[in-house]
């Protein structure tokens, strides 16, 4: 079975125009990175957890927030590793400059010895949808087309 993760595209209107709040991943290994690095915030389901409920469990713990609002599914998407992404769309403008995320032990430098920690996110950010198409990972791209396409529906 694959595994599966849940999250939130929290979007807000900006003049009219909707914006998306996108997570850049912390660590070491993204710190570089910047194009189709970004993500929305999500997390792995545990077992017997309720998605929306994981997805609003993971959004949390990575922006410090809760969301609240009228959650819309979105959809399942499968991405390039394999893992299945469920995300749900929300109205919620949150401070993406004040971002307090969990964090992660892992050790570094490699074979090292020493172990490290790291935010899980190290910032967010509001993009538009056509930059946030360029940041976004290449496998949540569908998500956003299909926000697009429910916000033409609307």
């Amino acid at each position: 079975m694959a595994v599966t993760s849940a999250g939130l595209l929290i979007y807000r209107r900006n003049s009219g125009l909707p914006q998306v709040l996108l997570v850049h991943p912390g660590g070491p290994f993204w710190a570089k990175k910047d194009e189709a690095a970004w993500s929305i915030p999500k997390g792995l389901v545990e077992a017997n957890e309720d998605e929306l409920a994981a997805a609003r469990r993971e959004t949390e713990e990575e922006l410090g927030v809760r969301i609240d609002g009228h959650f819309q599914p979105l959809g399942r998407y499968k991405q390039p590793g394999g893992k299945i992404v469920l995300a749900w769309c929300v109205d919620a403008d949150v401070d993406a400059t004040a971002v307090k995320s969990n964090t992660f032990l892992m050790e570094w430098p490699p074979r090292s010895g020493s172990m490290r920690e790291f935010p899980e996110v190290d910032k967010a950010g509001w993009f538009s949808l056509p930059e946030a198409e360029t940041k976004i990972l290449k496998g949540q791209r569908p998500i956003l087309k299909d926000f697009a396409t429910l916000l033409d529906t609307g």
